[in-house]
């Protein structure tokens, strides 16, 4: 049975105002992969719902990223196939579609993660053209928290921007992801700007595969949220292993966030995930997480928030 879920972060939207742009952003990057899953490609459809992700502001990813400490950009995102094919970019700036860009590592080089200035220079190589993903909405956002963060004059201590994460968790904790299945094989993906005010070269879990993002035969995950948590628990993987001692999707899911809350408390971790029987589960421990899904025999996308 093929399916399709996507979600656009998790974490708490202050201003409700925004439900609804989010919810319809989700709402259009599902059918974007949809239309896709039903040509006969998972692979295709998780790399166009994120895109259409990607491309809305509404996200933090792609377009609309938000912006570390020193005012710049550094996206990461990674996909993969349930036969252990992989391809991941970090730190990876001017360009518009990360996403596009890890397929291209996956299928393209015999690397798993390019970074930096290398993952630039591949992303040329590959005929992405240049592109700026900053908004100026972003800037405001991020002329505000830096004052804040800096207003005692002296240089930060860095729990502070912890502080900051627990008081506009709408602006520093968004992530975007799709997980498919077409009936063949299972594709997971994922893509961020990172969180607002991060130090200049830190990497979360998305491009890190088996934190952030995992597939194989059994099942594929997708998390969001905050990256250090994910990592350190091998969140994605550790999803799809409790698919392969028996638990369907929606299970699993549960089980890999209880596990989040367990170790590191509430509020911090969102998941998504397709099994091979087509099962598909989500579950946080925030407020709200967006997500949009399709199955088989459905006329319009399940929408939650």
């Amino acid at each position: 049975m093929v399916a399709i879920i996507v979600h656009g972060g998790a974490g708490t939207i202050k201003n409700e105002d925004r439900i609804p742009k989010v919810l319809e952003g989700v709402r259009e990057a599902v059918l974007a992969g949809w239309k896709e899953l039903k040509r006969g490609s998972a692979l295709d459809a998780v790399e166009e719902a994120i895109k259409v992700l990607e491309d809305n502001p509404v996200f933090n990813a792609g377009t609309g990223s938000v912006l570390t400490l020193d005012g710049k950009v550094e996206m990461d995102a990674a996909i993969m196939r349930s036969n252990l094919e992989a391809g991941a970019v970090a730190s990876i700036w001017g360009v518009k579609n990360p996403i596009s860009v890890a397929r291209k590592v996956m299928e393209k080089t015999d690397h798993v993660l390019l970074a930096g200035e290398g993952a630039v220079k591949f992303a040329r190589l590959m005929g992405f053209e240049e592109y700026n993903p900053i908004t100026e909405e972003r800037i405001e956002q991020w002329k505000k928290l830096r004052q804040k963060l800096l207003e005692d004059g002296n240089i930060p201590h860095w729990r502070k921007i912890s502080e900051l994460i627990r008081e506009y968790p709408e602006v520093l904790r968004s992530t975007v992801g799709a997980v498919a299945f077409d009936g063949q094989e299972i594709v997971a993906g994922t893509s961020t700007g990172g969180v607002f005010l991060k130090m200049f070269g830190r990497v979360g879990d998305t491009p890190i595969i088996g934190a952030g993002t995992y597939a194989n035969e059994f099942a594929g995950a997708s998390c969001t949220g905050l990256g250090e948590v994910a990592i350190k628990l091998s969140l994605a993987k550790t999803a799809t292993d409790f698919v392969r001692f028996g638990l369907n999707a929606q299970k699993a899911s549960e089980a890999a966030i209880e596990l989040a809350t367990k170790y590191f408390g509430r509020d911090n971790m969102g998941i998504i995930m397709v099994d091979r029987e087509g099962n598909i589960g989500f579950a946080k421990n925030t407020k709200h997480m967006s997500v949009a899904y399709m199955k088989e025999g459905m006329e319009s996308p399940g929408v939650k928030i």
